[in-house]
């Protein structure tokens, strides 16, 4: 997942793009305290308490749609928070009056057009994407090997689409067959692997990795093409096939080289030293 910020007027706005399942995701407090125009965080997390209690004794869906991710904190930790898609909260809104329901409405729908638009013109996620690598130190080739890979998975993602699979949940299954077939690691065992948490897995690849994960993706939608593969039973087998080939070229690469391809190497910023204590004087 990739972990960004977006502004509504003055407001931080924690979000969360999850790759796999091109969904974006935003933190319900962030709205909420827009909503209530609480300028106390903790104020803000007290009413989404009672709001989230109240509707879930009224059965509703959207406390169920709501789901936690961890996120850096006012007070500079990682903490679980209630996370909703810009659909949730647009249904969330209504049970909210405030005056800045219909601005946050615009908002929120905004966000959307702008996915939209990357769309239809990729040019413009790829260049912000672009921008944002070599902001955190990537080389040109591993940026161009990562956007060779995007190019692939998204041909991927679009014949799923066409052929009776859902983005989301069903998106992030056949992936993680994909994965788990080429890696012999699941997406969340690698990402443990390589002490991520709500971090893009792909973003903490190696050269190495990025590329079978392309030759994965790229063998799965070629044998789910030529056998035509529709819905879930069909291009699973096509995922458990295409992740196949790229573990046999895996292993042919690793009995030549003597190194693992799947690797704990990450992007991660080093952590900041802890401070020596000091000795007690007697």
């Amino acid at each position: 997942m990739s972990v960004q910020s977006a502004f509504f007027e003055n407001h931080e706005i924690r979000r969360v793009y999850d790759e796999d399942t091109e969904t974006w995701w935003f933190s319900v407090i962030d709205i909420v305290q827009v909503l209530t125009q609480q300028p106390d965080y903790q104020a803000a997390r007290k009413y989404w308490n009672k709001l989230k209690e109240r509707l879930g004794k009224e059965g509703s869906q959207l406390v169920t749609n709501c789901h936690q991710l961890k996120m850096l904190a006012a007070d500079g930790k990682q903490r679980l928070t209630d996370m909703a898609t810009a659909e949730t909260l647009l249904r969330l809104v209504q049970s909210v009056p405030s005056p800045k329901a219909e601005p946050i409405k615009l908002w929120l729908a905004k966000v959307g057009y702008e996915r939209m638009q990357e769309m239809g013109d990729p040019g413009r996620a790829l260049n912000r994407a672009r921008d944002t690598w070599k902001k955190h130190g990537r080389s040109e080739k591993w940026i161009q090997q990562r956007m060779t890979g995007q190019e692939t998975r998204n041909k991927l993602t679009d014949y799923w689409a066409n052929h009776d699979i859902k983005p989301g949940e069903e998106f992030a299954i056949l992936t993680n067959i994909i994965h788990q077939e080429w890696a012999g690691i699941d997406v969340k065992g690698h990402k443990k692997l390589k002490g991520l948490q709500d971090h893009n897995l792909r973003d903490h690849m190696s050269e190495a990795e990025l590329i079978f994960t392309a030759l994965a993706e790229l063998s799965t939608r070629q044998i789910a093409e030529t056998d035509d593969a529709t819905g879930m039973a069909e291009n699973a087998e096509a995922a458990t096939k295409g992740g196949a080939i790229a573990k046999q070229a895996r292993k042919a690469l690793e009995a030549k080289t003597g190194k693992p391809v799947v690797t704990g190497g990450n992007f991660l910023p080093p952590a900041a030293p802890k401070p020596r204590k000091l000795a007690k004087k007697d």
